[in-house]
């Protein structure tokens, strides 16, 4: 049967409600017991597994005992109502003696098959198994900002494009891996739901909870948000897209408690592991000029050795804030610009030494950088050890004859 013929399906299960599901173009909702969103590859892996079934054995052609097969009061049964109105049910019985296979008939067909336990599995599922169970539903893709509130502190993201950017308390950069990985769970939070979930008790437990974080996130489509609380070992939360609150992963909570320092971009370069075409550094009565010409580094017109330079240029990648101090900065004394990305990124860094610590900022930016003294000291050191490159090996004489 082809797949996209099916319509609805209905799940009817011995001591449970049907479960109806049907299609609006090409989206999937649960409509019986209840209307609810369904998780919509749940549902297509079990529309194909029914459209795609194949039967192991026939063993009767014209069965007529039905019960020894558990075919009277099937335990499943499933029905698919195609596009022409026309309706397929398949009826499963007892399990097989091996336990390797159920037996099974079509509604209206003498027959009586075998089906493999997985293919039976397949289509067992309930309303808990078929439901969307996001807590929120926003498009990552068309995510613009988002909001975290956790620790006493609201921290603000905003997107241009790919790149994330601390907009309050204060602009700031931001470590795009650790924003990614906020939005990532965000978008995974799902309700815990078993057979056995009483979803008073869910909402009982979320508001006796102690307030862990409270999260929201701005997509084309609006705003949503999701409250996370701790009861006792357990995390509950509540989302502005579903009624009630629900079981959590204990992650969805470990990712939201987070502070401003988390998100804060402690690289004091933005270069990244692309290698940069310019590199100038002031360091007292010391300077360095470097220029990259595809894979060859130059400076004054000699060319210099690329091992060497590929150290200096490691250490400027690494330089990486212990803290954020708000004050220290008072004269630099090393100065250094990196020019990457085809020019198009120039970053300045003044640094500055104040008793035992070195402190640095980033030109036009007020973010201030506390860096390890070993660190300042290495960079210096692979500055000072650039040298020219070796000469070309001369050329090997011509054998004589």
């Amino acid at each position: 049967m082809p797949q996209d013929q099916i319509q609805s399906l209905t799940i009817e299960k011995l001591g449970s409600e049907p479960i109806e599901l049907k299609r609006a173009g090409a989206k999937w909702s649960i409509t019986e017991p209840g209307a609810l969103p369904a998780d919509q590859d749940a549902v297509s892996s079990l529309v194909s597994t029914f459209a795609s079934l194949n039967a192991d054995k026939l063993l009767e052609d014209k069965a007529t005992a039905l019960d020894q097969y558990g075919l009277t009061k099937p335990s499943l049964s499933v029905t698919a109502t195609k596009r022409d109105g026309k309706t397929v049910k398949l009826l499963v019985g007892d399990e097989t003696p091996t336990n390797s296979g159920s037996y099974a008939e079509l509604a209206g067909d003498p027959r009586v098959f075998i089906v493999a336990s997985y293919n039976k599995t397949a289509l067992d599922k309930g309303e808990n198994d078929l439901r969307d169970k996001r807590l929120l539903t926003f498009d990552s893709e068309k995510l613009s900002r988002a909001e975290l509130t956790a620790r006493k502190e609201t921290i603000e993201f905003g997107r241009d494009k790919n790149q994330w950017q601390i907009l309050k308390p204060k602009p700031m950069r931001a470590n795009q891996s650790a924003v990614e990985d906020l939005v990532r769970s965000l978008g995974d939070a799902k309700m815990e739901l078993s057979a056995t979930d009483d979803e008073k008790k869910d909402l009982s437990a979320f508001n006796a909870g102690k307030p862990v974080a409270t999260a929201k996130v701005t997509d084309v489509a609006g705003t949503q948000e999701l409250q996370v609380r701790k009861n006792k070992d357990d995390y509950y939360a509540r989302s502005s897209t579903v009624p009630g609150a629900y079981k959590v992963l204990s992650s969805v909570g470990s990712s939201m408690d987070k502070s401003l320092d988390d998100f804060r971009n402690k690289k004091l370069f933005d270069f990244g592991f692309v290698d940069p075409e310019k590199i100038e550094i002031h360091d007292g009565a010391k300077s360095y000029f470097l220029t990259r010409s595809g894979s060859d580094w130059w400076s004054n017109g000699t060319k210099m050795d690329e091992s060497s330079v590929s150290t200096l240029v490691a250490d400027l990648r690494d330089l990486t804030a212990t803290e954020f101090p708000e004050s220290g900065f008072t004269t630099s004394s090393l100065d250094v610009t990196v020019t990457s990305d085809s020019g198009k990124r120039v970053e300045k860094v003044l640094i500055a030494k104040s008793g035992d610590r070195y402190i640095a900022k980033r030109e036009n930016e007020p973010t201030l950088y506390e860096l390890n003294a070993s660190a300042i000291t290495d960079m210096q050191k692979a500055a000072a050890d650039v040298k020219p490159a070796p000469p070309p090996a001369p050329a090997a004489a011509p054998k004589k004859k």
